[in-house]
C-alpha cells in the first residue's frame, strides 16, 4: 500500500481504508479477557490482541500501528507510562555483565535508572558528552550493548547528530535507542538514520491534551517481540480507554505540532532579544550550536524553549510564578502552554554537580509552548520578565598597554 504523508498517517495510519460500514471512531475494547470457542483457539490466541489485555488489546493495537506508521518502522508497543516504556525496553535487552553508553543530557528519571537501578542488576553505564561523538566511540567496551540517546534534549535542547551516532552504533554492533519525545515523529524520524528503537513519553505530544499517561517504543519487529515478552511479565501495559484517548490525540498530532513549532520559534526569538534573558535554547534559533544539524534532520524545531534569566534563582522563580498564560506545572507537549524550573522538577533527582555539567542552572526556565496565539504568549512573557531586577552594567576599565 502506498505510504502517505505524516499528516495522513496520524489520522488514518491504522485504519483499513478498504473496510466499509465499520465504526469511524476506534472502538474501546474495555475488557480484560476474550472468549474462545475451544482450547485450541485459546492456545492460538495467546500471542494476539484477543487473548488477555495484559498481552494485547485491539484498541491498543490501533494506537501501536498508527505510531509505527508515523515512525516508518515495523512495529510499536504502548505502555502505562514513558518511564515504563524505557525501563522495560532496557530490561528486555540487557543482562548482568552488559554495559551501556549514554548521553549525559537525558531526562532525570532515566539518568536515575541507569546510574542507580541497573547497577543492582550488574549492568554498568558510562555517561558521555552529548555531542562529543569521539567520546561516544571511546567509551564503547567489548560488553557494550546499547547506545542510549535523547534529542532534542531535556531541558537544554541540544541536538544529536543522528547520522553520526547511527554510524557509531552500526560500526560497533550496538543497539541505538533514542528518546524522541521532544522531536515527535512529525519533526524527526530517527529510524531514517539507522536508530533501532524510538521511545516516546506519549503523555506529551502524542496524546497532546495533558489528560493521560502513556509510553511508546517503536522499531524492528524482532526487538519489539523481545520487549513484548518482558512487558507481559512486568504488566505495565496500557489500559484500552487510555489507548483510545491516545488514538484520538494522534489524529491532531500534525496540526498541533505545526502550530507549536511556529509559536515556540517566535517565543525563542523574542527571548533572545530581551535584556533580562541571559541565554535561550531552541533548535531552530540561528545562534543554537547545533542549528545546522537541527535544520538537516528536523522538519520543525519543536514546541520547547528554555532560557536563563539574567539574575538569581529567586528571579527565575518569580518570573515563572508571574506568568498567567504559561501555567506553572510539570510535563509538556499539550495544547496549553506550561512553565517549569528543571532543577525543581524534571532534574531535581540529579546531583547539583551533574546538573552543572548539563548546563541546567538554577536560573533556567523551561517553556512548553502550546497552540495559543503567539502574540498573547509573548505579552505574557514580557510582563512576567518585569519580575527580574534591572541588570546592572559593570564598567570595565581599559587594560594598560603592555
Amino acid at each position: 500500500m502506498k505510504k502517505h504523508h505524516p499528516e495522513t498517517e496520524a489520522v488514518r495510519g491504522a485504519a483499513n481504508l478498504e473496510k466499509k460500514n465499520g465504526p469511524l471512531a476506534t472502538p474501546i475494547y474495555q475488557t480484560s479477557t476474550f472468549e474462545v470457542t475451544d482450547n485450541d483457539e485459546q492456545l492460538r490466541a495467546t500471542h494476539t490482541d484477543h487473548f488477555y489485555t495484559r498481552y494485547g488489546n485491539p484498541t491498543n493495537t490501533v494506537a501501536e500501528k498508527t505510531i509505527s506508521s508515523l515512525e516508518c518502522v515495523d512495529a510499536a508497543l504502548t505502555f502505562s507510562s514513558g518511564m515504563g516504556a524505557i525501563t522495560t525496553t532496557l530490561m528486555a535487552l540487557l543482562k548482568t555483565g552488559d554495559h551501556v553508553v549514554a548521553q549525559r543530557d537525558i531526562y532525570g528519571g532515566v539518568n536515575k535508572f541507569l546510574s542507580q537501578w541497573l547497577p543492582k542488576m550488574g549492568i554498568e553505564t558510562t555517561f558521555v558528552d552529548t555531542t562529543d561523538y569521539e567520546q561516544h566511540a571511546r567509551a564503547i567496551r567489548p560488553n557494550t550493548k546499547v547506545l542510549y540517546l535523547e534529542s532534542p534534549t531535556n531541558p537544554t535542547l541540544r541536538v544529536v547528530d543522528l547520522k553520526k551516532v547511527g554510524a557509531i552504533a552500526r560500526e560497533h554492533n550496538l543497539l541505538g535507542m533514542i528518546d524522541s519525545t521532544f522531536g515527535t515523529p512529525i519533526n524527526q524520524r530517527p529510524a531514517e538514520f539507522g536508530i533501532d528503537l524510538i521511545l516516546h513519553s506519549g503523555t506529551k505530544y502524542l496524546a497532546g491534551h495533558t489528560d493521560m499517561i502513556c509510553g511508546v517504543v517503536a522499531g524492528r519487529k524482532d526487538l519489539i517481540e523481545k520487549i513484548w515478552e518482558t512487558r507481559t511479565t512486568l504488566g505495565n501495559c496500557m489500559d484500552p480507554h487510555a489507548s483510545w484517548m491516545l488514538v484520538r490525540g494522534l489524529k491532531t498530532l500534525a496540526v498541533r505540532v505545526a502550530r507549536q513549532n511556529e509559536n515556540a520559534l517566535r517565543v525563542a526569538e523574542f527571548l533572545a532579544d530581551h535584556a533580562k534573558v541571559r541565554s535561550v535554547h531552541h533548535p531552530f534559533l540561528q545562534t543554537h550550536p547545533q542549528y545546522a544539524v537541527a535544520r538537516r534532520q528536523m522538519s520543525g524545531g519543536g514546541g520547547m524553549v528554555s532560557f536563563e534569566v539574567e539574575g538569581s534563582a529567586a528571579d527565575a522563580r518569580r518570573v515563572s510564578e508571574a506568568m498567567r498564560l504559561f501555567t506553572l506545572a510539570p510535563s509538556l507537549g499539550g495544547v496549553e502552554s506550561l512553565v517549569s524550573i528543571p532543577v525543581l522538577t524534571s532534574h531535581a533527582m540529579i546531583p547539583a554537580a551533574d546538573r552543572v555539567k548539563m548546563g541546567v542552572t538554577e536560573q533556567l526556565i523551561r517553556l512548553s509552548v502550546g497552540i495559543e496565539n503567539a502574540d498573547d504568549l509573548i505579552a505574557d512573557l514580557e510582563r512576567a520578565l518585569e519580575a527580574v531586577g534591572t541588570p546592572q552594567k559593570v564598567e570595565v576599565a581599559s587594560a594598560p598597554p603592555r
